[in-house]
């Protein structure tokens, strides 16, 4: 079982739930459809890695994404997430209307930072996502659909959360190819107050 680190123990989730199509910048990006409903998918626990890398066959794309660490059916812990994607493949599974496990559920497809205990306002949350010190991703509370409280409520209406289970949010724009070499910084933020910090270097 691969593990992740919350309040500075290991635990092991069962999966990663995922949410996709969550923020409207990001739907346009990829020139996808607004989704009446929350786009769930899972990833795996043999998803989930600490390090972020490339893949030898096909071009991989990042998501970075504020996740929860889930107990008793509520947001616990938040951290940083990088939704890996072979986004070459994701499209032409789609294209024939088939399932995309084969491009976002393989092996360190699902990678994630330190997860720290959260009880606030989780409108006060906001991630960024640094690579060569640029600033290329942010994520708000405003700037998403379905609000984090609304899919826990909308998972759990079909699907066991256990936990240690983790919830990512979806992605906002600016996703792109993984280059190796590149360093990657995901934050997240409480207002003004950073709560986590990590870096990753693509190998």
């Amino acid at each position: 079982m691969n593990g992740v680190l919350v309040d500075g123990e290991t635990v092991y989730p069962s999966k990663v739930v995922c949410i996709g199509r969550n923020y409207v910048a990001h739907i346009q990006e990829l020139g996808n459809e607004t989704p009446d409903n929350p786009v769930i998918f899972v990833k795996p626990n043999s998803a989930i890695a600490r390090e972020l890398c490339t893949s030898a066959d096909d071009e991989v794309h990042y998501e970075a994404e504020i996740t929860f660490a889930i107990q008793s059916g509520q947001l616990l812990a938040v951290g940083v997430g990088l939704d890996l994607t072979k986004r070459a493949l994701q499209s032409s599974l789609k294209a024939k209307g088939l399932p995309w496990e084969r491009a976002k559920a393989f092996d360190k497809s699902a990678v994630f930072s330190q997860f720290v205990p959260f009880k606030g306002d989780v409108s006060e949350l906001r991630m960024e996502l640094y690579i060569n010190e640029q600033l290329i991703q942010l994520a708000t509370y405003d700037l998403m659909i379905h609000k984090p409280a609304d899919i826990v409520a909308e998972v759990s209406s079909f699907m066991t959360l256990n936990d240690s289970d983790l919830l990512m949010t979806g992605t906002p724009k600016g996703v792109g190819k993984l280059n190796v070499g590149d360093q990657f910084v995901g934050k997240i933020f409480q207002q003004k107050t950073l709560l986590v910090e990590h870096s990753w270097q693509v190998t």
